[in-house]
């Protein structure tokens, strides 16, 4: 006999966040399949847009990326022409980014169609529970970004 009892993940809220983002991924990818970008794309071309000229490590913490992902993921926005490093002037070992002109109109091209993505997700809760959820699940990375 097994003592052990399985865990009923349907109510575990690790396994609800992880399955609440493979859904919101696949609803990406599936609303801008010939847009070419992808969901950490698009945080750091987004974050670049309100933050020009900031460093890669900066940007990385920025979007909550550790920063050979987000390394990774500048090099083929670079390859796409859409992000460009320059040097710091004050540092020439320091690389500094900013979105390009065609990032840019990337960009804007797809802003309706995330925010359209961002009310999928979220369209089985009311206009009540929507509002509540987003405000917990901030709480909850807020309350965990501490640690």
């Amino acid at each position: 006999m097994n003592p052990v009892k399985s865990i009923d993940l349907q109510a575990t809220p690790g396994h609800l966040i992880r399955r609440a983002q493979q859904i919101a991924v696949s609803i990406f990818a599936e609303q801008l399949t010939d847009a070419d970008i992808t969901p950490v794309q698009f945080a750091i071309l987004n974050a670049l847009l309100d933050s020009p000229g900031i460093d890669q490590v900066s940007l990385a913490k920025r979007v909550a990326f550790d920063p050979a992902t987000s390394g990774s993921v500048i090099g083929r926005l670079e390859a796409k022409a859409w992000v460009e490093r320059k040097a710091d002037p004050n540092d020439r070992r320091r690389k500094l980014l900013v979105v390009t002109a065609a990032g840019v109109q990337a960009l804007g091209q797809v802003q309706k169609d995330v925010a359209r993505i961002q009310e999928k997700i979220l369209s089985p809760l009311t206009p009540q529970e929507q509002s509540q959820f987003v405000h917990l699940l901030s709480r909850l990375v807020q309350g965990h970004q501490a640690d």
